[in-house]
């Protein structure tokens, strides 16, 4: 049977060593708390230490399988390029045996004007602001303000220069086609990323793309991974 207490019939030194007790209780509780915190964070630098040199690793091999990959293709696209004739400046090839198994190796591209494009932007404007006010007219300043239009980082898009390059032919403007022939040489686009797909056909003949980065890849099958957690 459990004994109730009743304060008021406590003296002041009994109250006093509960009140004590008590305090030891939760010390000691918070002390315990603390002492798990420390455990998980060394535990926590360990795990993000060992899991860094893993990934570095793993960073490493995809690193020199890119080079391999690049490598592999490296005299095949040189005997294309003798055999078909392909124009420098192609930014991707495709490689398929008659397995279905493919390899496509490449760069992305991204648009980049120097500062002197401003200039040919500048006279751009001009043209479009001394065309008249006809409905004619007011039809080609709108074309001409879309293909003018720049991307978030306050580019111009390389493919709408080129259809002002087509336009220009059209336009009997010096000032139009100088505008548009300065942007055109201030183009100076930079590769971003060399890039590898691969995929290959399945038995029913689906293509399957073959996940390189690691984000994409799936979990091995077979093996459990707790995500639990998450």
């Amino acid at each position: 049977m459990s004994t109730t207490v009743q304060l008021e019939s406590l003296t002041a030194e009994q109250k006093q060593a509960i009140y004590a007790e008590m305090q030891a209780e939760e010390t000691a509780k918070q002390n315990a708390i603390k002492e798990e915190r420390k455990v998980y964070k060394e535990t926590m630098s360990t795990t993000v230490s060992e899991t860094i040199i893993f990934l570095q690793n793993i960073s490493s091999l995809l690193s020199s399988g890119k080079a391999k990959v690049f490598n592999n293709f490296s005299a095949l696209l040189d005997l294309k390029k003798e055999l078909y004739g392909y124009k420098e400046g192609q930014q991707s090839h495709t490689f398929t045996n008659e397995l279905g198994q493919s390899i496509e190796v490449g760069f992305r591209q991204i648009d980049s004007w120097d500062d002197t494009a401003e200039a040919g932007i500048a006279k751009v404007n001009e043209y479009i602001e001394s065309l008249a006010t006809s409905p004619e007219a007011a039809k080609m300043v709108k074309m001409l303000n879309g293909l003018m239009k720049k991307d978030a980082k306050g580019n111009l898009k390389a493919s709408r220069v080129l259809d002002l390059k087509n336009l220009a032919s059209e336009i009997n403007s010096p000032l139009f086609t100088d505008g548009v022939e300065i942007i055109q040489a201030a183009y100076k686009p930079t590769r971003s990323a060399y890039f590898i797909d691969a995929s290959y056909k399945d038995g029913t003949g689906k293509k399957v793309n073959i996940p390189l980065s690691i984000t994409n890849v799936d979990f091995p099958q077979g093996v459990a991974v707790d995500l639990s957690a998450l």
